[in-house]
């Protein structure tokens, strides 16, 4: 009984939550590759040998809001998330707020033979593909020996 006086909260969900803003504090990464393991939407990156293939896990979120840009090489994944919890009022209190509701923005640096002007970006079931061609001749080929 007297640890509930002290703790008016579950001890164990205050210790997770503590642990979770203390990742996210120095997961961010001001690098050009984005933010690190944890960042919204999580992704998928990777090739074949002709295109390369992004995908963002972003449900909830309407396509038109989504900010799909490229240059120079670097393709950036932007938009906010509405949250989805009540206005804040006096008489009410959330005791669990776990979804990721704000702004992002994610980054990938592409290969340098990816073709800026073949990108296709298609959002379906709350993932959004993006795919990126790559330049014709730099795609390998067998050569035939005479």
């Amino acid at each position: 009984m007297f640890y509930r006086s002290l703790f008016p909260r579950d001890l164990v969900s205050e210790l997770d939550r503590l642990q979770r803003e203390m990742q996210q504090a120095y997961e961010f990464s001001p690098s050009i590759r984005g933010l690190a393991r944890g960042g919204f939407p999580a992704m998928n990156v990777g090739n074949t040998p002709h295109s390369v293939e992004i995908y963002a896990f972003a449900p909830g979120i309407d396509p038109a809001t989504i900010d799909v840009q490229l240059e120079k090489g670097v393709l950036t994944i932007a938009g906010e998330r509405a949250s989805v919890l009540p206005p804040q009022d006096a008489n009410a209190t959330v005791h669990i707020d776990e979804r990721f509701s704000g702004r992002f923005r994610r980054v990938v640096t592409l290969p340098d033979d990816a073709d800026p002007n073949a990108v296709s970006a298609k959002y379906r079931d709350g993932v959004l593909h993006v795919s990126v061609q790559r330049r014709q001749a730099a795609q390998p080929r067998r050569i035939s020996i005479e």
